[in-house]
């Protein structure tokens, strides 16, 4: 089935991310695994921000996951997580529109300095609910032809996307944002090569 479980929106500082607002779908999962699974797909896109250049979009496949990032020039980022059968020209025209209208609500003075807790953006639940179904996204896609100006990258794991010599293990293990709970879930997952593992 075609599925979005994750929309995000950040903002990419000088020397790391910051969320904005996000939006889950986590159903799909079970019950016990959704805190360690929503974690790790926040830790995820928030390295990918990291790496990706302003004015420049990538989708990054890992495992059963496609993750599709655009960084604006002016640093506001959007993330889209999905199922490799989603499609990626409607993530992508979906993250636009999405980050075209909180830059709308939000003035960009404060983006640094925001805090998720403090921003009013119910609309990306919206967005996560309606375009669960990429046809619903026909009409938005076919007025979006900004995208084909834009080349995205795509890259087949995240390993691709991390800097020379960095690795995915050294970075979880660093990482203050992921819990001891998670961070064991993820070495099981990596040995059992699990659904919910990103590499």
């Amino acid at each position: 089935m075609v599925k979005i479980y994750y929309i995000s929106i950040l903002y990419k500082g000088p020397t790391n991310a910051v969320w904005l607002k996000s939006a889950y779908d986590l159903q799909s999962f079970s019950f016990f695994q959704r805190g360690a699974v929503q974690e790790f797909m926040s830790f995820f896109c928030k390295t990918i921000v990291e790496r990706t250049i302003p004015a420049s979009r990538q989708s990054v496949k890992e495992g059963e996951y496609l993750c599709h990032v655009y960084v604006r020039s002016d640093n506001l980022a959007g993330v889209v997580v999905s199922d490799h059968e989603y499609p990626s020209r409607v993530s992508h025209t979906l993250i636009t529109k999405i980050l075209d209208e909180f830059s709308e609500k939000i003035p960009a003075s404060s983006w640094p300095t925001l805090q998720e807790k403090d921003v009013a953006f119910p609309q990306l639940n919206t967005y996560l609910a309606k375009y669960q179904n990429p046809r619903e996204a026909d009409a938005l896609t076919k007025i979006q032809d900004d995208l084909d100006e834009t080349k995205i990258i795509l890259h087949n794991t995240i390993q691709a996307v991390l800097e020379r010599e960095e690795k995915l293990d050294d970075l979880v293990s660093k990482s203050e944002g992921l819990s001891l709970q998670s961070k064991a879930f993820y070495k099981t997952a990596r040995k059992t090569n699990s659904c919910c593992t990103f590499s």
